[in-house]
């Protein structure tokens, strides 16, 4: 176990990052969501992440509320990602050490973070099915 505090994100992240835009319409993330396990999808503008889209991003358009009754299936699934996503967004580093990631998993309640180099770029996404399979590798470690 001891072998877990060595991990940084790098070394356990999701890569190449399967991303979505700002137009992308609710239709074709649900899509997404169901061709790839995935919590959630950065939202990109050119190389530059502009936010996050999560399932449960996803889910709270349909929630019944006293404006909305009945939500409208079809008319909800032709907007756009925009629309639902989350701007300001939690990232880690490559660099950082899997145990800071895991608490602030804990701590934010979050299913994933994105990887954001250095310079500012995304290279990949760490989750909590990631971290798991860390902690597996650091106890056959021993």
């Amino acid at each position: 176990m001891i072998k877990f505090l060595e991990y940084a994100v790098g070394q356990y992240m999701t890569h190449p990052v399967k991303t979505v835009t700002r137009q992308t319409s609710l239709r074709e993330l649900e899509a997404l969501f169901a061709k790839h396990d995935f919590n959630a999808f950065p939202v990109m503008e050119g190389t530059t992440m502009v936010g996050l889209v999560t399932k449960f991003d996803f889910l709270k358009v349909f929630a019944f509320t006293t404006r909305q009754m009945t939500p409208q299936y079809d008319e909800i699934m032709q907007r756009a990602v925009a629309e639902v996503m989350t701007e300001a967004v939690v990232h880690v580093t490559p660099a950082d050490p899997l145990t800071r990631t895991l608490q602030l998993m804990i701590n934010l309640k979050a299913r994933s973070f994105p990887v954001v180099a250095p310079d500012g770029h995304l290279v990949g996404m760490i989750a909590r099915e990631d971290i798991m399979r860390a902690l597996r590798d650091a106890t056959r470690a021993r």
